[in-house]
């Protein structure tokens, strides 16, 4: 049995356009294309995408992905694997539940004794992330700039990531902030918030307006940014994204 590109997009929720460019990149050719120019795909090409599918939740970029289906041999193993590692990521996503509960609880508890600190172990905040899964989809779409940004990666050492990496969440907090207060992305404080994090990205490479622009709308189109703001509020991820490009508009431009 064979189903259109139609077909195969309605069951899947994979645009006909993101298929069209799947073929043209050599990842998912269709069964055959008919007289009308449609393409149509069989068993075959349906089990492929499942597997392109579940690969790109495991934060894997095409490229990867085709090196991965090129080296598989026996079709049950290679889903076996896939189910290993989505129930590995179950699990990963259990501890981030648990550290976000966690600190929901210390928030709550600590609202009635402000002197005492918010939180009375801040690198609790941080069990369970993986920051690694963001870069391969950096690769695939800014690969000199990724190349640069893993350079300056490997300067650093362990004390040194681990605090750059609570200095940007604690950013990110701060922009929540501002965000639920309905602060203008044009206030003096938010604009100062974003040209830190323009000068941490520069420590890196050096985006123009357009580039700080992508890199901000990049932070909502990209499921895994976009979750990653999601963690700290809803919404964050196009706030940030009107912030940035505010002030490309007005410093870079």
């Amino acid at each position: 049995m064979a189903w259109s590109i139609a077909d195969v997009a309605r069951m899947s929720g994979v645009t006909s356009r993101t298929l069209r460019h799947y073929d043209e990149i050599g990842l998912l050719a269709p069964a055959h294309i008919g007289s009308n120019g449609h393409r149509y795909y069989e068993e075959d090409g349906l089990l492929r995408l499942q597997q392109i599918l579940l690969l790109r939740e495991l934060g894997l970029g095409l490229r990867e992905i085709a090196a991965v289906l090129e080296r598989q041999v026996d079709q049950v193993d290679t889903l076996r694997e896939h189910q290993r590692r989505l129930l590995a990521e179950r699990d990963r996503l259990d501890v981030l539940a648990c550290t976000v509960g966690r600190t929901i609880a210390e928030l709550e508890e600590n609202e009635e004794t402000p002197d005492m600190g918010k939180i009375s172990r801040p690198e609790n905040l941080f069990t369970g992330f993986d920051t690694a899964r963001y870069e391969a989809p950096a690769r695939e779409k800014w690969p000199t700039e990724a190349e640069q940004s893993a350079q300056f990666a490997a300067t650093l050492t362990e004390a040194e990531a681990e605090r750059l990496q609570r200095e940007a969440t604690a950013a990110m907090v701060r922009m929540a902030e501002f965000m639920r207060a309905a602060t203008p992305v044009t206030d003096p404080e938010v604009q100062a918030e974003v040209d830190a994090h323009y000068q941490g990205i520069c420590r890196m490479w050096t985006p123009n307006a357009a580039a700080f622009k992508a890199l901000g709308q990049n932070y909502v189109d990209d499921a895994q940014w976009r979750a990653a703001y999601e963690h700290i509020a809803a919404g964050l991820a196009e706030y940030q994204r009107d912030a940035m490009a505010a002030s490309a508009d007005a410093r870079l431009s």
